[in-house]
């Protein structure tokens, strides 16, 4: 993916996510979804941001179904912030730099 966002699957989503000591963000998206290639930059850059607080993932939900089942992901893209292995935040669609900053600032501060 990039120096900043790396890419889970079904397989690696537990170790990578859930078992975290820092807050993650996943991006659920697919590769024909063009409102997830217009948030990909935004992402990026929240996860440049973050880079020493947070980690930012991203999880195609065609080739990892398992995972988008269990979280009920039915539009994408979908940004789940976990922390502690537990979902703190959920945005559906596009969204701001500023709101995903929000979301992260929000779970650093508890």
């Amino acid at each position: 993916m990039s120096d900043f966002v790396s890419e889970v699957t079904d397989q690696t989503f537990e170790q990578e996510v859930i078992n975290s000591d820092m807050p993650v963000l996943v991006d659920f998206w697919a590769e024909w979804c063009q409102p997830c290639k217009m948030l990909a930059p935004t992402v990026e850059s929240v996860a440049q941001k973050y880079s020493d607080k947070a980690k930012v993932v991203k999880l195609n939900v065609d080739d990892s179904a398992i995972t988008a089942q269990r979280y009920g992901i039915k539009g994408i893209p979908t940004l789940i912030l976990f922390k502690g292995g537990n979902e703190a935040d959920r945005v559906v669609g596009t969204t701001s730099k500023e709101n995903i900053s929000r979301m992260i600032d929000r779970a650093l501060a508890n």
